[in-house]
């Protein structure tokens, strides 16, 4: 049952890229080209992400299990340490370069597109080098 909601979450969560455009990589990096054309479409999505997030991150945290019965386990730590500064600089080279995130590039991996392998193959690289050096 938990692997159907969390497809289904996902599902939905694909859906709302496709939908918002945020599928494409012009409209990301139209988002970040400040001194250019600048298209803040992405700062729209992402204020309604922050504010659906941040209510449901207080909803679940003065829940003692989740829907599905699961133990709400949510992050404790607010250490910001050298690896977190690197993965977030390093992860927003590749969101700036390549206008794709996770996300985003999973979605546009099911249309066929060969910039969407190449970053989810650099991307498992990552994660693969990052369980190595944990």
């Amino acid at each position: 049952m938990q692997i159907l909601f969390a497809f289904a979450a996902g599902l939905v969560f694909g859906i709302g890229l496709l939908l918002s455009g945020m599928t494409d990589p012009s409209k990301v990096i139209g988002f970040l080209d400040l001194a250019g054309r600048w298209d803040a479409s992405l700062a729209f999505v992402m204020a309604g992400a922050v504010a659906v997030g941040t209510v449901a991150f207080r909803i679940a945290a003065q829940r003692p299990s989740s829907f599905l019965g699961e133990v709400v386990q949510l992050p404790s730590t607010k250490h910001i340490d050298r690896r977190l500064i690197l993965g977030g600089l390093i992860f927003g080279a590749g969101w700036g370069l390549a206008g794709l995130c996770p996300g985003s590039a999973l979605v546009n991996l099911a249309t066929g597109s060969e910039q969407a392998a190449i970053f989810v193959l650099a991307m498992l690289a990552g994660m693969a080098i990052f369980e190595l050096n944990g």
